[in-house]
Parts: C-alpha cells; structure tokens; sequence
C-alpha cells in the first residue's frame, strides 16, 4: 500500500488536476477494518489461551469480553490516529484501502464465529 500514496499539491492552488486528499478518509476505513479484525483475534486468543484470558477480564461480571472489546477499540483509535496523521495530506488508492479493510472485516467476523473459534483445538 506504500506505494499506492501520492503526495497533495504542495502549493495549495486550486486548478483542474488539483483535488482534495481523501488520506482521512482512507485513515478512517482501514482502521476500522484493523479494529474489527482485533476484536475476533483478540476473542480467539482469550479463548485459546488461559494467561491471555485472565488479562483480558477488566470488568469481572463481564469477563473477557471486556479487555477484548476495550483492547481492540484501543487498538482502532491508535491506527486510526497514525494512519490520519501519516496519510491527512495525501491522496491514497481508496479501491485497495476498501479491499484491505473489507478483507480485514471479513476477517474479523469469521474469528468470532465458533467453528472458526475452535478450530484447531
């Protein structure tokens, strides 16, 4: 995806090939994907290991869920904040950003499902 950024036009002038750069856009997407692929890999690894387990319980009547959820919206909010600060000037391939973050999407929902959850055991 690294190459997939082009810097904005540097001199701010607004002219027919100048267009606005969609990186916020871009940053906001892709850490969303990011995030919810965190939550189903986060709920597998809690599963799957009982040290995990016992860090992710933040709220006792709620359990793991709790450090799963919390965890993984930390982790959003954190991409989310550098890639904005990376890409907030630049002009990305928002068709490769939305695969990836679909992808990751994707991704995500099929950890949290038990068949998937439980495979390999």
């Amino acid at each position: 995806m690294a190459g997939a950024v082009t810097e904005k036009n540097p001199t701010g002038a607004n002219s027919a090939s100048a267009s606005l750069s969609n990186g916020p856009g871009a940053a906001a997407v892709l850490a969303a994907g990011i995030g919810a692929f965190m939550v189903g890999l986060f709920a597998v690894l809690a599963d799957k290991s009982a040290a995990i387990k016992s860090l992710m319980v933040f709220s006792k009547p709620t359990g793991p869920l709790s450090g799963v959820t919390t965890t993984a919206i930390v982790v959003w909010l954190t991409a989310w904040a550098v890639l904005h600060v990376r890409w907030r000037s630049k002009t990305v391939a928002l068709g490769t950003i939305n695969v990836a973050a679909l992808l990751l999407l994707a991704l995500g929902l099929l950890l949290t499902f038990p068949p998937l959850e439980q495979f390999p055991n």
